[in-house]
């Protein structure tokens, strides 16, 4: 009987968890550069005196999707659009260096490029800033000029974009980094300025798997119940008369 009980409440938690996953997949439907989590089922043996006989199944994130999310043009001059497999690295509260595909890039009012989220683009020497009242041009390979009045365009930096084979590793506040620390700026990266990228996360798609999770949650539900009837029938057959 416990052991129906372990599966069926390990279910239960692992299904709920898959929930949270899904809503957030869903409530970042519309935020530029968003990856979709993905998610998967794993059992893991109880470990404890004697046999293991009692598993568990947990929910376990696999990462995230890695395809490039539908791109909209804006014609805004710090929109930009990463390409293939190109990331932006920007500068995280921490101070680490971390990675993003969110390009609606704007400047702070000390003049520093920042994302929506204030946080420091990074160039191949760190932060970028830019002239007051500057007119900004971004290339392809992420060069930047700008232009102040009829003055002739000056060069501003480069934004450091970087490609990796390693895994990525989404963190709490939704940026990506690599276990190894930092990566190098790849050349060859590309982007597609004044556009933006959009999330990757289908929400007909997230939708169904989220009522398929609760209706799999109503099962496990069920069999909890149909455990607890059991075990008040077998208690009333062997209580005393």
């Amino acid at each position: 009987m416990d052991r129906l009980i372990y599966l069926a409440m390990s279910g239960a938690k692992a299904t709920l968890q898959r929930q949270d996953q899904l809503a957030n997949n869903l409530a970042n439907a519309s935020t530029n550069g968003f990856r979709a989590e993905l998610q998967a089922f794993r059992a893991v043996p109880v470990r404890g005196d004697g046999a293991s006989t009692r598993v568990y199944a947990l929910e376990s994130s696999v990462g995230h999707d890695p395809r490039s999310g539908p791109v909209q043009t804006t014609g805004r001059a710090l929109d930009v659009a990463l390409q293939g497999a190109a990331w932006l690295a920007v500068q995280a509260l921490d101070g680490t260096e971390a990675y993003t595909r969110a390009g609606a890039l704007q400047v702070g009012t000390d003049g520093q490029l920042v994302t929506p989220a204030g946080l420091p683009v990074l160039g191949d020497g760190g932060p970028i800033t830019l002239p007051a009242n500057a007119a900004v041009d971004v290339a392809s390979d992420g060069t930047l000029t700008t232009r102040v009045g009829n003055d002739p365009p000056q060069p501003a930096g480069r934004l450091k974009l970087v490609t990796t084979d390693a895994p990525l590793t989404r963190g709490d506040d939704g940026l990506f980094r690599v276990e190894a620390g930092e990566l190098a700026a790849d050349p060859s990266a590309r982007l597609q300025a004044g556009a933006l990228e959009g999330s990757n996360v289908s929400p007909v798609e997230t939708m169904v798997a989220m009522i398929a999770a609760a209706r799999q949650f109503e099962q496990q539900m069920k069999v909890l119940q149909g455990a607890e009837q059991r075990e008040q029938a077998a208690s009333r057959l062997l209580s005393p008369q």
